[in-house]
């Protein structure tokens, strides 16, 4: 639902359409599910594949998970700064993130289209595949419109990336002007941008001046707009998507540090995933696309919003199991490693099934699909592997008892979910407690 935070209509629709695909998810979840479990019995489990589910968490040989669950937390410290530094190291090339809309000029080469965007390219120069228009109003100006219009031309001929500027269309009243502009760069180049900031930015000067008013249009520029657009909204999107999760998961752990952890570590693996995709897709690393190009627009918002979700379902998985641990008396230590031991498996496999959907959007031949299969499934990996798995048992297991901690205060304004059913357990022992007699 936050994606109407970001002012795009068609990226609005797909987050409602979303939102309502998981609402009938949740309420086929707890209605229809248990009741079809419920008429199989214990038939539901009775199915058994060969070779798998031999151990359980609680049995006497160690699996998988609490052997590497018991190597992160004896010296917690070690893969807690490997992770981070990884992560940090796979994200510096997202400093040099350039966004644009999916064009000719993005194209597969092999296409018609995108030899003839190159053939004009090369006879006339890139800015004849984005020109510019400026629609100038004369009707309030304060000299002639013939004049008013040749001061924008010359104003115009000022900036060094303006190859040429002709007047295309006058109206009939000849007081608005239709200008045609060709830049020296091309449609995807970031001086194409800039030219068209510029020449927005010289309007108030020719309105004081002659009293004519303009404005800048055409695909480029309207491509450039709404990539400047969706780049300018990750912040306020990002705001209220965390901020959200952020007062949820406290709701559910009881906790400030497992809310924070959790949410700082998504940033990260998004970071880490920007670098890569970037790295790969924009830098052509790797050798796996032949026409290097700018991310996608909406790449970014459509990659925040499903991963943030998987994120915080990861999350939940995890510690859920480590807070019911601990609230039923294990130390914070061992509440770790029995949480991660249960909750392991279920990580893995949501997380392997989400990458390979994701990684097989790879093998199509579009740059476009490619990258976001790629950015998808490169975003799982680094959040359900490294933040998941050793990043945050790493920092719970350094903190201790100090990652449960609320304020009081807020404690007693937080309304208590009981996911862990705290609650029951007292009432347990208060039953066993009371005496036969006063019981009767």
């Amino acid at each position: 639902m936050a994606l109407s935070v970001v002012g795009i209509p068609f990226l609005s629709v797909m987050g409602y359409a979303a939102a309502f695909t998981v609402l009938m998810a949740v309420l086929i979840a707890i209605s229809l599910l248990p009741a079809v479990l419920g008429l199989f019995g214990e038939k539901a489990f009775a199915g058994r594949i060969p070779g798998l589910n031999k151990r359980d968490p609680e049995g006497n040989e160690p699996g998988a998970a609490q052997k590497f669950i018991g190597v992160i937390t004896r010296r917690p410290l070690i893969p807690l700064v490997a992770g981070v530094v990884l992560l940090g190291v796979l994200a510096l090339p997202a400093t040099g993130l350039r966004l644009a809309l999916p064009t000719e000029a993005t194209g597969d080469p092999a296409t018609s289209a995108r030899q003839a965007y190159d053939l004009i390219d090369e006879g006339f120069g890139p800015g004849r595949n984005g020109p510019l228009v400026v629609v100038a109003d004369a009707r309030d100006a304060d000299v002639p419109a013939e004049a008013a219009f040749a001061a924008v031309l010359g104003s115009l001929y000022e900036h060094e990336e303006v190859a040429n500027a002709q007047i295309v269309a006058v109206n009939e009243a000849g007081d608005t002007a239709q200008i045609l502009i060709t830049p020296r760069s091309g449609p995807t180049d970031p001086a194409t941008m800039d030219l068209v900031s510029e020449i927005r930015a010289d309007e108030a000067a020719s309105r004081d001046e002659y009293g004519l008013s303009y404005g800048v249009t055409g695909q480029t520029a309207l491509e450039g707009d709404v990539s400047e657009s969706l780049q300018s909204a990750l912040v306020p999107y990002l705001a209220v998507v965390v901020g959200l999760a952020f007062i949820l998961l406290m709701l559910v752990f009881r906790s400030i540090l497992v809310p924070l952890t959790a949410t700082l570590g998504f940033l990260l693996s998004v970071l880490a995933t920007f670098g890569a995709t970037v790295a790969v897709f924009q830098e052509g690393w790797g050798g796996l696309i032949s026409n290097p190009q700018p991310i996608v627009s909406f790449m970014p918002v459509i990659l925040i919003g499903v991963v943030f979700g998987l994120a915080m379902d990861y999350q939940v998985f995890l510690v859920t199991r480590m807070r019911e641990e601990y609230v039923h008396g294990a130390s914070a230590l061992d509440a770790v490693r029995s949480g991660f031991a249960h909750g392991a498996r279920v990580v893995s496999a949501a997380a392997i099934i989400m990458i390979s959907v994701f990684a097989a959007f790879i093998a199509e031949p579009d740059s476009l699909i490619k990258s976001i299969g790629f950015a998808l499934a490169a975003a799982v990996f680094f959040d359900a592997f490294i933040v998941r798995m050793v990043i945050i048992p790493s920092v719970m297991a350094l903190l201790g008892d100090k990652v449960w901690w609320l304020p009081k205060w807020l404690d007693k304004i937080l309304p208590n979910v009981d996911v862990e059913g705290e609650k029951l357990t007292r009432e347990l022992e208060a039953a066993d407690t009371t005496p036969e007699s006063s019981r009767v």
